[in-house]
């Protein structure tokens, strides 16, 4: 069986043996595509282009609320990361602290991207700062907006503008149009996002945080959560059609993991052999935080769709059982 896939990061070591053909589902010949996760997910969303993709945790959980049932979740969890700690303002606006954005307004690409949804949760159960308290800007249009795509609407309780697109922005932010942004992306190469300025280096900008490291880092140990952003999903006619093709490509993305892993563990048993890594630190990075399947992620998943809840983005609270195939519910 042929079947196009789509990911929005090919290069990712965890998923590159797919790409590359070292690891195939068996049974299953892939078709592959990279393409940046932001048009990926608008395209699968308004087009539905490929049969397998990575989509957005965000997304998947407000398409299931929203009774779209053209796709099946598969827990294959291809991006990580402490997005609300990268909280960009500017330096001239008086932010120094979360509390100091109440009142504030906010840039972001779109307003249910998963990043987003980790950060507004985040602030609001860590520093009391509620989505109400800020007023969004955002910047993708309804053309090429994967809530478009979705039929999302803002919550009624939040202030969400979208940015004209004569703009973008990062023009609007160093125009000091706006005082910071919630999530800025730029420079990429694909047909939604639009802004291209770099403002991590600019010097009218800082981030949130001081030290957004040590913030990750306060925040793993006190909860345990590594953000999920991104998962996959598969075409509800195919699983209908041959059920045994999710917990085959499952599978697959284990052994795509599994030999990143190793790699990473010989890595680290290099710089231990020379003594450039104490047994401590080599003890902890041969800690496996990169782990697919539902059993090792319930809390962050469950925790995702809490803040969902929470924020208006889905109207009850979404159980996995409604998101992910059931063959793969005890992985």
């Amino acid at each position: 069986m042929d079947l196009q896939l789509s990911i929005g990061m090919a290069n990712n070591p965890r998923t590159r043996a797919i790409f590359e053909g070292r690891v195939k589902p068996d049974g299953i010949e892939l078709i592959c595509t990279e393409l940046h996760a932001s048009e990926l997910f608008w395209r699968q969303l308004r087009f539905g282009d490929f049969d397998i993709s990575e989509m957005s945790l965000s997304a998947l959980l407000m398409m299931a609320a929203g009774g779209d049932d053209r796709w099946v979740g598969i827990p294959v969890f291809t991006t990580r990361r402490m997005f609300q700690v990268g909280t960009l303002v500017r330096k001239d606006r008086g932010i120094d602290k979360p509390a100091d954005l109440v009142g504030k307004k906010l840039g972001v690409p779109e307003y249910q991207q998963t990043a987003a949804l980790w950060t507004r949760g985040f602030l609001q159960h860590e520093y009391g700062v509620h989505p109400r308290d800020i007023e969004f800007w955002m910047e993708r249009n309804a053309d090429h907006s994967q809530g478009a795509a979705m039929g999302f609407k803002p919550p009624k309780d939040v202030k969400l503008f979208y940015i004209p697109n004569t703009t973008n922005l990062g023009e609007m932010l160093v125009e000091g149009k706006l005082d910071g942004a919630l999530r800025y992306l730029a420079g990429t190469d694909n047909l939604v996002d639009r802004s291209t300025l770099d403002l991590y280096h600019h010097p009218d900008f800082k981030t949130l945080f001081p030290d957004p490291h040590a913030e990750g880092v306060r925040f793993y140990k006190k909860t345990g959560i590594y953000p999920i952003n991104h998962g996959m999903i598969i075409k509800r006619e195919i699983v209908d059609k041959h059920p045994w093709t999710v917990l085959n490509i499952f599978k697959a993305f284990e052994k795509a993991n599994e030999l990143a892993e190793k790699a990473r563990l010989e890595a680290i048993g290099y710089h231990l052999e020379t003594g450039l890594l104490s047994p401590a630190a080599g003890k902890a990075l041969a800690t496996p935080l990169i782990r697919h399947g539902i059993a090792a992620n319930r809390k962050v998943l469950e925790t995702a769709a809490l803040y969902s809840f929470e924020q208006g983005l889905t109207p009850r609270l979404m159980k996995l059982e409604e998101l992910f195939a059931p063959s793969v519910m005890e992985q």
